[in-house]
Parts: structure tokens; sequence; C-alpha cells
């Protein structure tokens, strides 16, 4: 059951329910049936017309699931939500400035503004869709579905802008989008996202900012036993570089992480490794080994904090390329990955709704200690970005193969659809209610201000 009312509490941790876990207490906002909501009469539109799709929805989060595709290789998802969102009557158009993304738009009457939703669709190389991208398809399905029944039955112009965004998962799917125009039209733009956290609690915590990197040194082989003086090892090199970064880490905030690893079957740099394979040979035919890659992930709360601390990674590189003779090459974003920012006004409006109808809501669970590229959504316009709890075990949050169980569970569909309906009522206030809008527009432009300063 949620908390009891009130304003700040505790709320139990979300286990799954044949877990036997210590269920510690999460700081939080708590449920309270008897705050007022914004427009209760369109909230039962939106409530309703969720509720009507739920079958639907979950066949469709459950197809997608069982046809897990990596980033930019998302053709099943893309084919199967924009054949949805056609059925439904919506203006499609596939293969949007990217091969897998694709947009679906609906306008009511004439001018009002444009709400963005962001569906997202790529899944995890091994494990599948262990970070839940199966619910948040169905989730910008369902607010955009919702928002569309609001606006037709109490006659309020305006739009919905409904994204299909690829390659969240490395590939920086958005931010290619966002350049290439895809949100300009919007006057806001809302999705959520799946996490650990209190029990059927929602989350506005930031996240971290990311840049990527990848370094490839390239040596000369050498017989190893032989002359290896000959030679110069790439993966000495390596692992040099691995070790000089496990000592910078000593002296940066203990807010910033800096993980990699070598390549190697289904690894990602921010899947911890589960295999790994290594020969070792007594004066047999071994070569000093002449090029090693590697990917690396600089994460801080900001983007100006990643953009400090990129230098100092990078010089860990180069200092095992001077002392082994390697030749390196390192290649990055040009764009990092921002950190999420929460705009204020969306947020608290998104809080109390939530809070009234569903569950508490936290600031620090959701996926504040991972990244997303939705974080440089929120630089661009006003956005929101909650996290929901489904329920987990213990060590199996985002990226393990428990989550992908997690996300296709009834619980975590109908957490989903919850979040949903606090998300659209949300949405559909940026496009009616202009004194609101001034508010989250005030409130991103403070941001602006803020992040410009530092």
């Amino acid at each position: 059951m949620p908390a009891e009312s009130g304003t700040e509490g505790h709320a139990q941790f979300w286990w799954a329910e044949n877990v036997s876990a210590d269920h510690h207490a999460c700081n939080v906002d708590v449920y309270d049936a008897s705050l007022d909501v914004y427009r209760p009469d369109i909230y039962k539109t939106i409530s309703e017309t969720i509720s009507g799709i739920d079958h639907e929805l979950r066949l469709l989060s459950l197809d997608i699931h069982s046809h897990p595709e990596l980033k930019f290789q998302e053709t099943y998802a893309h084919d199967t939500l924009t054949a949805f969102m056609e059925k439904k009557g919506w203006d499609v158009k596939k293969h949007y400035h990217l091969d897998t993304a694709w947009v679906a738009t609906f306008s009511h009457g004439n001018g009002g503004r444009v709400l963005g939703v962001n569906s997202e669709m790529d899944a995890l190389p091994g494990i599948g869709h262990g970070c839940g991208h199966n619910l948040i398809a169905i989730a910008g399905v369902a607010v955009a579905i919702a928002v569309k029944a609001a606006l037709i039955k109490y006659d309020i112009p305006g739009k919905v802008i409904l994204l299909g965004t690829p390659a969240e998962e490395g590939g920086q799917g958005k931010v290619m989008l966002l350049e290439k125009g895809a949100y300009e039209e919007m006057h806001a733009c809302l999705m959520c996202h799946p996490a650990p956290g209190p029990e059927r609690g929602a989350s506005l915590s930031s996240s971290l900012s990311l840049q990527r990197l990848s370094v490839e040194y390239r040596g000369h082989t050498a017989h190893a036993a032989l002359s290896p003086w000959q030679g110069q090892n790439a993966l000495d090199a390596a692992v040099a570089a691995y070790t000089n970064v496990a000592l910078l880490r000593q002296q940066v905030k203990p807010s910033h992480r800096i993980h990699g690893v070598f390549e190697g079957k289904d690894w990602a740099a921010n899947i911890i490794p589960d295999n790994a394979k290594m020969l070792c040979g007594l004066c047999t035919f071994f070569l000093v080994v002449p090029l090693t890659t590697y990917s690396w992930y600089v994460r801080a709360p900001t983007v100006a904090e990643v953009r400090e601390l990129d230098p100092r990674v990078q010089a860990c590189f180069q200092a095992s390329a001077l002392a082994t003779g390697c030749n390196i090459e390192i290649s990055g974003m040009e764009t990092p990955v921002h950190d999420l920012r929460q705009n204020k006004a969306l947020g608290e409006t998104f809080s109390r709704i939530f809070r009234s109808k569903t569950g508490p809501v936290d600031h620090e669970w959701g996926i504040s200690s991972a990244s997303t590229d939705f974080g440089n959504v929120t630089y661009a316009l006003p956005s929101i970005h909650p996290g929901f709890s489904i329920p987990t075990e213990p060590n199996g949050g985002n990226h393990t193969p428990a989550f992908t169980s997690a996300a296709a569970t009834p619980e975590a569909h109908q957490a989903c659809l919850e979040v949903c309906k606090a998300l659209a009522l949300t949405g559909l206030r940026v496009i009616q209610d202009d004194q609101f809008y001034s508010e989250v527009r005030v409130a991103f432009e403070k941001d602006t201000a803020i992040s410009q300063v530092a």
C-alpha cells in the first residue's frame, strides 16, 4: 500500500513478491489522496482511456520485449509501433531522420501548444530489455493516446508529437534527432523510465552526464619469448591505462564515475562483464599484442563537470602509450550526454498528481546514477523524465538479466500505466493552461542561466 498521508516520510523498497530481502525505508514525499489536482475531470478521461487500451498495451510491451534489438537496429520495434499508431488514426512518418526513428502526430483545432512525448525501443547486448525500454515504448504510446482523447473530448486546441527514439543505449539517438530538428516544434517534452525504487513510487531525480571514449592502442608484434624487445605491447598499454584510471579515482569526487572494458563477447562499457577469457602460455608461440581497443565512460552530475574531468582521464591513456611506446587514438562524442534537468514546474505538477492518485515521489532513486540522452533534450526545451519503480530483486537493477525479467511482469506493466496517467495530465496542462506554461518557461530559463554560469 502507498505510504500514509503527509508530505515527507518513508516508503518501503519494492521487491518482487518471491524475494526475501531487507525492506529498508526510502525518503519520499508520501502518497496523499487529499491533494487537489488540476482538472480531475480530465484526469478521469485520461485514466479511462489508458485503462481502455490496457490489454493492447500489454501485448505491445511483451511483443517488443520478446524481440530485443540493439541500437540503430530496432526494425521490428519500429514497424510494430508505427503500425499500432497508424491503427489508432495517427499521422505516422516512418524512418524519420534516422532509419529506425519514427514520428506520430495528432492535431486538434487551430493553434495551441505542441506537446512532445518520447518512446524508446532499443535493448542491451546479451541481456535483452534489461533497461525496460519495452515499457518506455508503450508509455509514450499511452501518454500520447490519452492526451489525444482529452483534446477531443474537451475541445482543446493543440498538437501531440510522439517521437520514436532509437539508440539510447550508447548511440545518442535523441542527440542526433535534436540536431536534425525533430524537437523544434515542441513546447515541452515528456517521457519516463523504469528502475528499482520505493513501492509504487515515482522519482524526479537527475542523472549523470556522460562522455564516451573509445581508446585504441597500436603496437608492434614480436615473439613474446624469443624477441620481446622488438615489440610494443598494446595490451600492456591498455592494462596500464586501466591501472592509471584506478589510481585517478582516488582523486575524483565521489559523485564521479569512470569505467571501461576491453572488447569481448557481449561486452559493453555500461554493463559489468560476466565473462572473460585469458590465454596464458609459458615460453610458447605467443605474440606481443599489436592492437587493443576498449571503451570508457566518464560520468559526473553535470555536463560542466564531465568536461572538466575528461582531460584528466585522457591523460591516463596518453601516459600508458608513452610508457609502452605504442601509438594511441582516442575518439569521443562531439556532444556529451547531458544530465537530466527536471523542469521544476512540470515536476511539481506531476508530483502532485502522482502522489494524489498512485504513490510516493522521491528525488534520489530513478536513474540517478545512470545517464540518458534525454538529458540533452532537457537542456534544449522544458522537459520531465520521471522514473517509476518496478519490483525487482537484490542486485537486480537496470542492466541486469533480473531486470529484463522484471520488465515483463504484470506489476511492472501496471506501474507503467499509473505513471503515464500523471504524465498525460501534466502534458495536457502544458497545452491548455497559459499561466502554467509561463511558469514552465520561467523554470526552464532559470535552469539555462544557471548552467551557463557553470
